[in-house]
């Protein structure tokens, strides 16, 4: 396990000091108190994972020596999860769920039936959502942050998942309507895997069918009834199991 994981856009070279501060500094140094000679991996969050240790500590900003640096492997194979927009209090939390569970990409959809509507404010929503996903990508010690897409309708998302078949993907949307059960799909063969979770109110009859015509498995993850803000996190946690990912 990697000590405390904080982001910085570039970690320099072994050798170098590097400066840790904004709001990563902010957390570092004033609300998690540490100190000189503690240890601290730095990422880039595109896969760089560096030792160092902290040499100088000021409010707000903590100056640590770079002792080594390696590159680490991406998750094999990837997964998107194509999340419909959970309703405010739950919005966040869906991402932070999948987040460490190990989503790697996550693409908000604004679905028939969601009960959120990110109308004239979707660039806040997204915002918050690749906020979120940064937070629990630190806390979880990842190396790579999922990267959160712009807003998606439901035209983008059959878009997505015809070009996904065509590389090969597997498309899985999550429905309790499906007869094929989520766990006899070929995932360990699978070169990418995209995840497709409606909203509260449920995938309408138009969706299911346009989801599926585009290449989408419409499968049954379990026995019970998810929440649209868990589903992900444990569709990912039987996906760790079921591929090379764990």
């Amino acid at each position: 396990m990697v000590a405390t994981v904080f982001y910085l856009d570039e970690v320099p070279e072994p050798g170098a000091v590097a400066v840790l501060d904004g709001p990563e500094g902010r957390h570092a140094a004033t609300v998690r108190r540490i100190r000189v000679g503690e240890p601290i991996t730095l990422s880039d969050g595109r896969g760089v994972l560096a030792e160092s240790e902290v040499v100088a500590a000021q409010r707000d900003r903590l100056d640590l020596a770079v002792r080594n640096r390696v590159l680490a492997a991406p998750p094999a194979p990837p997964v998107t999860v194509v999340q419909a927009l959970p309703k405010s209090d739950r919005s966040e939390l869906a991402v932070e769920l999948m987040t460490e569970a190990g989503a790697d990409a996550v693409v908000p959809w604004q679905a028939a039936r969601c009960v959120a509507n990110w109308e004239g404010k979707a660039a806040k929503g997204v915002e918050k959502w690749r906020a979120a996903a940064r937070s629990a990508a630190r806390q979880s010690r990842r190396a790579y942050i999922p990267d959160v897409s712009d807003l998606h309708r439901t035209k983008d998302v059959l878009e997505l998942i015809r070009a996904a078949k065509t590389g090969g993907a597997i498309v899985a949307a999550l429905h309790e309507s499906g007869t094929t059960r989520f766990s006899t799909l070929p995932f360990a063969d699978a070169t990418r895997i995209v995840l497709v979770v409606g909203p509260e109110g449920g995938l309408d009859d138009a969706e299911l069918t346009a989801l599926a015509d585009a290449g989408a498995e419409v499968t049954l993850l379990g026995p019970t009834v998810l929440r649209t803000s868990t589903a992900a996190a444990v569709a990912l946690g039987a996906l760790g199991a079921l591929t090379p990912r764990w």
